[in-house]
């Protein structure tokens, strides 16, 4: 393990340092290589140039903080490598812990919503002053019967299986990282199995009912051109709805949209369609939104219901549906797997692999197999 302090360049002339715990790296199945790297934001910001002596002094005190951290870090890495006991090390209240490793994530956009709703549960289960040297299996078991039997939704409803495997993986991962980092004697997660993961529709449009969509009215435009051109290229609503101008290129040899995927923080590069590019209108500001007046609410959730019904079609579509319909309609015409993920901005590949199952023409084949049976 290498622990190692490090800075990244912020808008305004300030550094962010963090720590950055660098374990090697893995082959994985595709045989592409993953570095297995983790980062602690110190939420230090020194200034990348200072010119006063005052903001020198500044500097000067941020990184010796900064550095006696990173010697700490170091330190707990040892006790933990060689174990290296230190009593005092367990007695932090589990919340709290728990709640430093979603403010971590927060800088990252690690997952955080979720870590966030998962916290709101586990706030109501553990006790506040439930410290990590007094957890055991029992209470690992405990949070298990409490996410099946106990736990509800803001509408009082009992919580979904994906929900449960959710939360509950937080969970596990914050007492696994306890355990890493020592504070706990033991691997209280041994012995409990997690949730299972449930399989959820995904509700897309045929090619069919998208032509009957967008030769029907929409009481929104900017909601219809911006839902068509998510079945048209796979982007989720949150990087449709604050994509601007300076983001789309308009070059030789077609557009593309260079952009920062909201979900996962990784720039990316979308070619799109001639008739893609069309949905987006004339050119404006830079700054501006290319949907500009897009809102996010139920009045916008109820159209698309609306719109899909004045079209003769009775799916229960959201707008996230228009993402999916763009993973069937490209493997249906031929794209192969990895490129469809590409486009998707999926970080593994079995995550497309979902897509095969609805498309799966050998499946199709089979069902007409059986000859047809003689009725008199």
């Amino acid at each position: 393990m290498k622990i190692n302090l490090k800075s990244k360049r912020l808008r305004n002339d300030k550094l962010s340092l963090y720590i950055e715990y660098y374990d090697g790296y893995i082959i994985d199945r595709n045989g592409t290589k993953k570095h297995r790297r983790r980062f602690e934001y110190l939420k230090l910001y020194p200034l990348e140039k200072p010119s006063t002596s005052e903001e020198k002094r500044k500097n000067k005190e941020i990184y010796e903080l900064a550095d006696n951290i990173l010697a700490i870090r170091k330190a707990e890495y040892v006790q933990g490598k060689y174990k290296i006991r230190d009593g005092k090390k367990g007695e932090i209240a589990f919340l709290d812990y728990f709640d430093k490793l979603k403010e971590d994530r927060f800088e990252t956009k690690a997952n955080y919503g979720n870590w966030d709703a998962a916290q709101k549960h586990i706030e109501k289960y553990c006790p506040p002053h439930k410290q990590l040297k007094d957890i055991d299996t029992d209470f690992v078991k405990g949070f298990k019967r409490y996410l099946d039997t106990k736990a509800k939704t803001k509408s009082n409803t009992p919580l979904s299986q994906n929900s449960k495997y959710t939360y509950f993986n937080k969970f596990k991962a914050a007492l696994r990282e306890a355990y890493t980092e020592n504070y706990l004697d033991e691997n209280v997660l041994k012995s409990v199995k997690g949730f299972e993961q449930a399989e959820s529709k995904r509700e897309y449009l045929t090619y069919s009912e998208l032509q009957a969509l967008s030769n029907t009215k929409c009481k929104y435009p900017v909601l219809k051109n911006a839902f068509i051109f998510s079945c048209l290229t796979g982007l989720r609503w949150s990087d449709i709805n604050k994509l601007i101008w300076a983001e789309v290129r308009d070059e030789d040899n077609g557009a593309r949209i260079i952009f920062r995927q909201k979900k996962t923080d990784s720039l990316e590069y979308l070619y799109i369609s001639e008739q893609a590019r069309e949905f987006l209108g004339k050119r404006t500001h830079n700054n501006e939104r290319a949907f500009k007046g897009l809102k996010y609410g139920a009045i916008y959730n109820t159209e698309i219901l609306r719109w899909c019904m004045r079209a003769g079609i009775t799916k229960h579509i959201t707008f996230h549906s228009a993402r999916h319909t763009n993973a069937v309609l490209l493997l249906e015409n031929g794209a192969d797997i990895y490129t469809v993920s590409k486009r998707l901005g999926h970080r593994e590949i079995r995550t497309t692999e979902i897509y095969t199952k609805i498309i799966d023409e050998k499946m199709k084949e089979a069902a007409n197999m059986i000859p047809e049976l003689n009725f008199r």
